[in-house]
């Protein structure tokens, strides 16, 4: 069977772009369970990285997803936290929704290691 991801991703990015046509597709099979699992939400980060643009309603879906997956326990411990950074610091520098979503995990989460609490701390959160 071929690699379903790499066939979507190569779909999904054949023009460089995830638009909102393409982001109610994503968002339809990911949140069919309710459930953002490791896979979904690591094949959402390889997307990202790789599209040359996203449109808002994609970077939205994306970092609701995001937050889900992280704070499934209700904590964020140091391998999430190096997860983050990858994911934020992956172009380069920080934009609104990601400066955002950082405000947002700092006020949704029960529980913080050091770690993240210093990310923030980096990017102006």
């Amino acid at each position: 069977m071929a690699n379903w991801k790499k066939l979507a991703a190569s779909l999904l990015l054949e023009d460089g772009c995830i638009d909102s046509s393409e982001t109610s597709l994503l968002k339809s099979e990911i949140l069919d369970d309710g459930i953002v699992d490791e896979e979904e939400m690591h094949f959402l980060i390889g997307l990202r990285k790789s599209a040359t643009s996203t449109c808002e309603v994609f970077e939205k879906f994306f970092f609701e997803s995001f937050k889900a997956y992280l704070l499934a326990d209700g904590e964020i411990d140091a391998a999430e936290t190096e997860l983050i950074r990858s994911v934020l610091y992956a172009d380069g520098k920080i934009d609104k929704y990601e400066l955002e979503f950082l405000r947002d995990l700092q006020k949704s989460a029960n529980k913080v290691q050091p770690s993240f609490n210093k990310l923030c701390e980096e990017c102006g959160a």
